[in-house]
């Protein structure tokens, strides 16, 4: 296979994880940077965990998120169809070709049976009874019931199973692009079933045929399906396909914020942040989980961040846009290791990104915002909020509380610094200065803040002693933006009454 091919190959038995959507980024990645294609393909075989929505969650996630879809999804391609679901015959017919081969045989062991066999070797000392060479010939398989004997069985409608034929001895080795040799001894390997009693295959065997029908050149997939590559091996052998065999990669973990376990969403729920790209509702509780779109973050931000958990280009640069990401990227550079997920740094990337927008780009992604929070908006006045607001954010969703006196006269007084800044002489210098800023003919920056330091020279006053208290009347904190072009927004008829306002409030 000359030509690079890789598949991001999610099933949609819930929201695209965190963890899922780097995958995702890292095919994509490896894809563009050796001029390859990236291909979508939704692995739905197992129908009792399919979750109604998931599917188009995946779909909608990708494409905020800034990666583009080649082949699958709604980009069609000729090697489809790209489900599961859709490529049902295709299973069938390759599970039987393999019974025929001797690689697999059909299996009719019930319930019961498989519960018995269980407790007997678990007896004998077994901490984990595996289904191998060592008892398939004394269950129900075909592989100790005559050929007459399995059709009539199949015929009178007996669930049976295909497993794969494990050989007893010898390992299967294979390359990992990012752990080196591996290598996996067949006496522990145990028999899995490849194509599931209600006709339906199971993740291996579809995974390796479609593989193969969709001429996949590397599989970069999670550390959790290292152990099962074995099998796919012997797969990719048994049905004679060991020159067309994918290179394999397996991705490290991305593991909590204290650095000990596997990133979950009840990890997301316990310590407030997203474990999601966007938001999803449990479609059987209705439980809610934010995303990073509706936290606040920009896309690019959120795939700067993923992009370096476990994959370092050995550069201090740590921003990088999507096309550099696709320069620079090599698979040969992502770590063996766990890598923690550290929501500071993200909010940190979302920072730098928020700070090269213009105000005016700013402005249209913090609208949707506004407009839940049910802030009124003057979109002139957004606009300049934005260029004054924008070093002062990490989050998106920050803005409209952050801001929110530039638009509402509702908002929050602190009354304790209040208190503390308020002096005998206070109303006094507040009633001087109202007379001065309502006579300004031009409301501006510099003309304001002219006048109210040659106010504060002429009194002979400290700028501790004013300051505060035009914060404190204009916006109600003292953690705002600079002051002075926050009263040019605001305009002088809106500095004058909160000014007043401010006067006559009960300062107890």
């Amino acid at each position: 296979m000359s030509k690079i091919r890789v598949r991001f190959a999610p099933s949609p038995t819930g929201p695209l994880h965190i963890g899922g959507l780097r995958t995702a980024l890292y095919n994509y990645l490896f894809a563009k940077s050796l001029g390859g294609s990236f291909i979508l393909r939704v692995e739905d075989t197992d129908r009792t965990r399919y979750v109604p929505g998931a599917e188009q969650y995946i779909l909608d996630a990708l494409k905020w998120s800034g990666i583009k879809i080649d082949e699958g999804g709604n980009a069609g391609g000729l090697l489809g169809p790209y489900k599961q679901s859709e490529r049902l015959s295709i299973y069938r017919s390759k599970a039987e070709n393999l019974v025929n081969k001797g690689w697999a045989y059909y299996a009719f062991d019930t319930e019961e049976e498989l519960e018995q066999m269980r407790a007997e070797r678990t007896a004998a000392g077994e901490h984990s009874p595996r289904y191998n060479y060592s008892i398939r010939e004394k269950m129900s398989t075909s592989l100790n019931l005559s050929a007459e004997e399995v059709q009539q069985r199949k015929e009178s409608g007996q669930p049976w199973v295909i497993r794969f034929k494990t050989p007893e001895n010898g390992s299967v080795v294979f390359e990992d692009l990012i752990r080196g040799e591996i290598r996996f001894e067949c006496d522990q390997l145990d028999d899995k079933v490849l194509l599931k009693s209600d006709g339906w295959p199971t993740y291996h065997l579809a995974n390796v045929v479609d593989d193969q029908y969709m001429q996949i050149s590397h599989v970069i997939r999670g550390e959790e399906w290292l152990s099962s590559t074995a099998l796919h091996v012997l797969l990719y052998k048994a049905f004679g396909w060991e020159k067309d065999m994918p290179q394999f990669a397996h991705l490290p973990l991305i593991l909590k914020p204290e650095g000990k376990g596997k990133l979950s969403k009840r990890d997301g729920a316990r310590l407030g942040m997203p474990v999601f790209p966007m938001e999803w509702k449990e479609p059987d509780t209705g439980d809610l989980f934010l995303g990073f779109k509706e936290m606040g973050f920009l896309p690019e931000a959120m795939i700067n961040f993923i992009a370096l958990l476990g994959w370092n280009p050995g550069i201090e640069q740590e921003i990088f846009s999507m096309e550099d990401l696709v320069e620079k990227f090599s698979i040969e550079k992502v770590g063996k290791a766990g890598a923690r997920f550290d929501f500071d740094k993200a909010k940190w990337f979302n920072q730098q990104y928020i700070q090269r927008l213009t105000a005016d780009e700013l402005a249209m992604a913090v609208a949707p915002f506004y407009e839940k929070s049910g802030i009124i908006l003057d979109d002139k006045k957004l606009i300049q909020v934005c260029n004054l607001m924008k070093e002062r954010i990490q989050l998106l969703s920050e803005m409209p509380e952050k801001s929110r006196f530039f638009f509402s006269d509702d908002f929050e007084m602190d009354t304790k610094q209040l208190k503390k800044r308020w002096k005998d002489d206070s109303e006094g210098i507040l009633t001087d200065l109202l007379e001065i800023l309502s006579c300004l003919e031009n409301f501006k920056t510099d003309e304001i803040e002219s006048a109210v330091k040659s106010f504060i020279s002429e009194k002979g006053l400290s700028f501790g002693k004013v300051l505060p208290l035009l914060r404190l009347a204009s916006s109600g904190t003292m953690q705002g933006p600079d002051l002075f072009p926050t009263l040019e927004i605001l305009g002088s008829e809106k500095v004058v009454e909160r000014i007043t306002n401010l006067i006559k409030m009960d300062k107890n």
